[in-house]
């Protein structure tokens, strides 16, 4: 909702606006048929119910239960007790260390109105370089440490042991894990852009993550966009990789 009002939102916790909600539910559908056996979502609630309403479109019928491992008390209270409604559930974990970026003081205050205030170029600057810091909030680049350390802490072991795993998260704490993913330097990631409610698929092999790009049912050209240059250079790579691993 800050968005669409054109406001720094970072950690403030906004909803969905209702181009959200539909983004989020057509995002499910791209993804109905893929497995998923435990979900990662922000501790913001734009994250939480993007995951959700995702969630309402899969075809296997299970519940998303919201894991509350934030003191013995939150443990026991939500804890259930029939195996066969416990196997009918997909574990859903929420993290702070995959929340936005962090804006400072930044946050809650138009975009515009700061760049006639502080300059184009000093904006632009906080908003898309790599270390660059806004006034009291977090660069990309600290986004980045605590993003990857999770990724690399709590959803690799996942994978490892054969789990499908969906990670539901924001612009820069996703761009941050695909910089990881993907091997990009710091100037190729600050040119990375997502596009809002479009799945990426990654496939986890051998300890290497391959794109296979987004799910069939996009109707993006691409996944996600770097330069017209990089992305050629990107997907000529993949098609070499995919041409030899069998999928």
């Amino acid at each position: 909702m800050w968005n669409e009002k054109n406001l720094f939102t970072g950690c403030v916790d906004v909803p969905l606006t209702n181009k959200g909600v539909e983004e989020a539910i057509e995002a499910g559908k791209r993804i109905r048929h893929l497995p998923i056996d435990v979900v990662y979502i922000s501790a913001l609630i734009r994250s939480q119910m993007t995951a959700m309403l995702a969630l309402t479109e899969h075809h296997c019928k299970k519940v998303p239960i919201i894991i509350h491992n934030e003191t013995e008390q939150a443990k026991l209270w939500s804890q259930i007790y029939s195996e066969g409604t416990e196997m009918q559930s997909v574990p859903v974990i929420k993290a702070w260390q995959l929340n936005e970026r962090m804006y400072g003081e930044l946050q809650g205050y138009n975009k515009q109105e700061t760049a006639e205030r502080c300059g184009k170029e000093q904006v632009y600057k906080w908003r898309r370089s790599y270390d660059a810091q806004p006034p009291n909030g977090e660069s990309l680049e600290m986004c980045l440490r605590r993003a990857v350390t999770y990724f690399k802490e709590q959803v690799e072991p996942q994978l490892s042991g054969g789990k499908n795993v969906m990670v539901v998260a924001h612009a820069n704490s996703l761009r941050s894990i695909l910089m990881y993913l993907d091997k990009l330097t710091a100037e190729e990631v600050i040119h990375l852009e997502l596009s809002t409610g479009v799945p990426m698929l990654y496939i986890y092999k051998g300890n290497q993550f391959i794109r296979k790009g987004s799910p069939l049912g996009s109707m993006e050209a691409g996944v996600y966009a770097y330069t017209e240059s990089l992305a050629l250079y990107k997907q000529n790579l993949l098609d070499e990789v995919l041409d030899e691993v069998s999928l």
